[in-house]
């Protein structure tokens, strides 16, 4: 049985090396001793945009590296992290959150589902949830719509605690396909009425979950329900070769797994029976 369970956790480990390779994200995530947790983004309001997210964690210094596409061109997209640290559950919102039924999910109706803002991922100054709507100090969308992000900032233990528990959800939508947020396509923002609510509300969304490092996931591999969400598997890097020795960890996923399903488990050993 030991046995078997060591070829799973192989499994287990390997997943986040080929995801980070291919991924193209660096720095601090590979940080000797540091954690790392790769998000993907979803879209939200049909907006078409999807991402990538890793947030890597070194003591109480939290990196966040975003590469998203689908956003609207040359706009500016307020991006956050939305959630509680003080264990309450939140998560993506979906199209049923659209209460009032206008075919927009707003910001203040998806706050229901993934919380109010924690951390304003601004490229310059503060990081406080005061500074959410501090556009001026947002990342912008290039000609193809694509955010390039990355920032390290401090944070409190209570994130490093609870990093699980947040939220990447990025804002701005382009309703009516004019390439700019207006009043035109969504009216006024409830946030704020000096803003279109093209330019609050998200255009995205995605969760931090999965097990602790060198546990296993509920419902993951080792208990047979399921397999490692790309979203979900955080890695622990113990030295600078660890991505290497990863890779090669990768590739042999397929002969760790023949060998753990060749191993009989100890009611075999004895003839059958459980």
């Amino acid at each position: 049985m030991i046995a078997r369970r060591t070829g799973r956790l192989v499994i287990f480990a390997a997943v986040p090396a080929a995801v980070f390779l291919t991924l193209g994200l660096s720095g601090p995530a590979l940080a000797e001793g540091g954690k790392a947790y790769q998000i993907d983004l979803a879209q939200l309001n049909e907006s078409g945009s999807s991402g990538t997210v890793m947030l890597s964690l070194k003591g109480n210094q939290l990196t966040v590296q975003i590469e998203s596409e689908g956003m609207v061109p040359g706009q500016p997209s307020a991006q956050h992290l939305h959630g509680s640290t003080k264990g309450h559950d939140f998560h993506c919102p979906d199209a049923t959150d659209d209460t009032d039924g206008d075919g927009v999910l707003s910001n203040t109706e998806a706050t229901h589902d993934y919380g109010d803002i924690n951390i304003s991922l601004t490229t310059a100054g503060d990081t406080k949830a005061t500074s959410g709507l501090a556009v001026e100090r947002m990342p912008v969308a290039d000609k193809q719509g694509k955010v390039s992000y990355k920032r390290t900032i401090a944070v409190g233990q209570d994130v490093v605690d609870h990093i699980k528990d947040l939220h990447v959800v990025q804002h701005g939508i382009d309703r009516n396909k004019n390439d700019k947020y207006d009043f035109e396509g969504a009216g006024k923002s409830e946030l704020d009425p000096k803003l279109p609510q093209e330019a609050t509300a998200p255009t995205n969304c995605g969760e931090v979950k999965g097990a602790a490092v060198g546990s296993i996931p509920v419902g993951g591999i080792e208990t047979g329900g399921g397999s490692p969400q790309r979203a979900a598997v955080p890695v622990t890097v113990r030295d600078g070769a660890a991505i290497t020795v990863l890779a090669a960890v990768a590739g042999a996923v397929a002969v760790a797994r023949k060998r753990a399903a060749a191993v009989p488990v100890r009611g075999e050993i004895a003839g059958g029976g459980a």
